[in-house]
This record gives structure tokens, C-alpha cells and sequence, in this order.
């Protein structure tokens, strides 16, 4: 299977709103959301994709086909250093689970955006953050840090790394 990223633009909106919907409706058992009055979830920064700098939306294409999506932004809780980023929203469809391809998109997500990460992961999430301990072990070679994060609004974990490290040390 031919697995990429894609850059989303802004005349495909519709498409990401819509996994967003799958997402969310998956992530409900986690954050007890549920639909507005219109029958959505809702995500109410999908379109500071498109007008703030420092977020970066991506599909994930399998054989060309929708799979899944990437929003990346620089709202990090511990490195506020310009340039910093944190994986906002992380979404496989249930279609293309547990084939390794979650993995394979984080990498290449990480590659294509060297630099500092922040990746978080809601506490009752248990599958998300063994999949991104997984993830981030195996793409840091085991450098990286784990920190509780706790604001007013949210709690969990983070995952502190650097990519673009890979290819110096190759």
C-alpha cells in the first residue's frame, strides 16, 4: 500500500471537516462531547488552518485514497521556542488500523518538519499513548522526554522530542 501526506488546501476543507466528524465522534468516549444543535461535533480551530501561521494540515492518502488526516500547530505546553511543534490532531481511519501506517505517517510528518516536538496524549486515551510511546521510542531511538502536562482546561501526557536527527546521525 502507497502511503503519503498531502499538504490539504483550503478549497478541501469540506473533506477535512468531515474526518474531523469521524475523529471526533471516536474521541467522544474520551472527552464526552457530543453533536451541537446541528447534529456536528465541530472543531472550532479548523480554519486558523488557513489564516495562522505555524499550523499545517495533512491528509494521509493510501493508494490515493482518503485514510486519514494530520493537523499540526505550534501551541506547545513545555518548548516555546520559535519553531516548536505539537501534533494537534492525529486521525487513522478504522479501515487502515493496526497496519503499521499510523506509524509510517508520524515519521514522515516528523521528517518533513524537522526540529522540536511536543506530542500530547489525553489520559484515558490508553491505545493513543501506547501507539505514540511506540511511535516516538522507535523514531527517537529513545531520545526523548515525558512530561505531565495540567492546565485549567486539560491534563495528560507529553512526549518532548527533536527530529531531523535521524539523518545526522545516518
Amino acid at each position: 500500500m502507497n502511503i503519503t501526506i498531502q499538504q490539504i488546501s483550503e478549497s478541501q476543507k469540506s473533506v477535512l471537516r468531515q474526518l474531523i466528524e469521524l475523529y471526533e465522534y471516536d474521541f467522544s468516549e474520551y472527552n464526552d462531547q457530543d453533536l451541537n444543535e446541528y447534529g456536528f461535533y465541530g472543531y472550532s480551530y479548523l480554519d486558523y488552518y488557513w489564516t495562522e501561521p505555524g499550523r499545517v494540515p495533512l491528509f494521509i492518502m493510501a493508494d490515493g485514497k482518503y485514510a486519514g488526516f494530520v493537523l499540526v500547530n505550534e501551541h506547545c505546553y513545555f518548548d516555546k521556542a520559535q519553531g516548536s511543534r505539537s501534533i494537534a490532531e492525529f486521525f487513522v481511519m478504522r479501515k487502515y488500523r493496526k497496519k503499521g501506517i499510523g506509524h509510517q505517517v508520524a515519521a514522515m510528518v516528523f521528517d518533513e518538519l524537522p526540529g522540536h516536538w511536543e506530542v500530547a496524549v489525553h489520559p484515558e486515551n490508553h491505545g493513543s499513548r501506547s501507539f505514540w510511546q511506540k511511535v516516538v521510542t522507535s523514531y527517537t531511538r529513545g531520545q526523548y522526554e515525558v512530561q505531565d502536562v495540567q492546565t485549567e482546561d486539560w491534563k495528560g501526557t507529553a512526549f518532548l522530542f527533536q527530529s531531523g536527527l535521524q539523518a545526522a546521525d545516518a
